[in-house]
């Protein structure tokens, strides 16, 4: 019996089919949308959080500042100093501190030159905990030795500034020579990609800068906590900052913890925004499959009529017209799932060539087929209770009698 209704609900279909098309149309929009944005929106999020997942549980991060204001702050050039440096590795628990000052500068390799964003980290202390903790390698060459003028470049520097770099070429920074021991895998994100590493003494000597750091990262000392031990870098340089003359400087303290938990919320409720975004398209076209079906009631009166005089009961003429609203939900949730995919995957490789600042990829799960396929129906079943439950309503003789 079921099959029947489903062949009259199709059959009905096609005997309008302009005005079926147009109504799946409307679905097709609104699925397409909710599946590439949320494909993108979820491949950005596992991007990034990848990269946060490979930092220890044993970092800290500490910037000048405080969070509400963290663009102003490094836009306005403030940096730790020396002091706040000395004052954060005088706290209990910490095992080494990590400046990474950075400058811009004029870079030569062979007879090219252009501008390249360096920075300088402790080679023989720093370079081992972005190894281990954050997952530092090189895809070609080998890591810096300190005291040997030997640069890391980023994983982008031989692709696209100097295309023709290798390992073991010799580069000039502001007219010094230095030899690029490797280059690095890709970090996540084109800016950090296009960075060249240099040994902090090295960095200082080159820039002339001789103290500061946009942030400093921790490492805290086996069996520590690292709650307590931010408490005490905070304490301390509170108090190192009271002693000069009465400073009251800002700092923010957080662990590899609460940066991936903040970056996880943020996250979370931009694919909230996203979706919700995507639903008025949905809605809409379960507006345009309501009217579609009231109009086919209409349409259909003495159908319906001749229908209940043979003897179809209302769950008969309800269901008959779900199946049909079922139906144009479940093609236009195909149809967008299968353009959401297309555009999401254009977009990654779009944006894969495309120089922009981050990667951006698509993460397709079966969860998200499965999702807008069933929102789709939903939707459609919806959209087509009311119209249906009006159908079955009709009374047999009045059905007959319209015209």
């Amino acid at each position: 019996m079921k099959n029947e209704y489903f062949k009259i609900a199709l059959r009905n279909l096609k005997s309008r089919s302009l005005r079926s098309w147009l109504t799946i149309i409307g679905i097709v929009i609104g699925i397409f949308l909710v599946v590439s944005l949320l494909s993108l929106s979820e491949g950005l999020k596992e991007s990034v959080m990848r990269e946060l997942r490979m930092m220890g549980g044993d970092l800290i991060m500490v910037f000048p500042g405080k969070m509400s204001d963290m663009m102003t702050t490094m836009i306005g050039g403030v940096e730790l100093d020396n002091r706040d440096i000395e004052a954060i590795k005088r706290a209990p628990g910490v095992d080494f501190v990590l400046e990474m000052p950075w400058m811009g500068v004029s870079v030569r390799h062979f007879q090219k030159t252009e501008i390249a964003l360096i920075y300088g980290i402790s080679f023989s202390d720093g370079l081992p905990i972005l190894n281990e903790n954050m997952g530092w390698d090189v895809v070609s060459g080998e890591l810096p030795r300190p005291g040997r003028r030997e640069v890391l470049v980023g994983n982008l520097i031989p692709k696209d500034l100097f295309p023709e770099m290798v390992a073991g070429d010799r580069i000039s920074i502001k007219g010094r020579e230095f030899v690029v021991a490797g280059v690095l895998r890709s970090l996540g994100n084109r800016q950090d990609d296009l960075n060249i590493a240099l040994d902090l003494n090295d960095f200082r000597e080159v820039t002339g800068k001789r103290e500061g750091s946009p942030m400093a990262i921790v490492k805290i000392k086996p069996d520590h906590d690292s709650a307590i031990v931010m408490e005490d870098i905070e304490r301390e340089l509170e108090a190192s900052a009271i002693r000069r003359r009465g400073e009251d400087k800002a700092f923010t303290v957080m662990s590899s913890e609460t940066v991936t938990d903040m970056v996880e919320n943020i996250m979370g409720v931009i694919q909230l925004a996203v979706f919700a975004f995507a639903s008025i398209a949905i809605i809409v076209g379960g507006i345009g499959i309501m009217n579609t079906m009231y109009t086919s009631v209409k349409e259909r009166t003495k159908e319906i009529g001749i229908l209940k005089a043979v003897g179809a009961k209302r769950k008969h003429i309800t269901t008959i017209f779900l199946y049909e609203a079922g139906i144009i939900g479940f093609i236009g949730g195909l149809g967008g799932v299968v353009l959401g995919l297309i555009l999401a995957f254009s977009i990654q490789i779009i944006m894969a060539g495309s120089g922009t600042m981050f990667y951006l990829e698509a993460h397709v799960s079966p969860f998200l087929i499965i999702f807008g396929l069933a929102f789709s129906v939903l939707v459609g079943c919806f959209s087509g209770f009311f119209p249906a439950r009006q159908a079955a309503k009709l009374e047999p003789v009045d059905a007959l009698r319209y015209e």
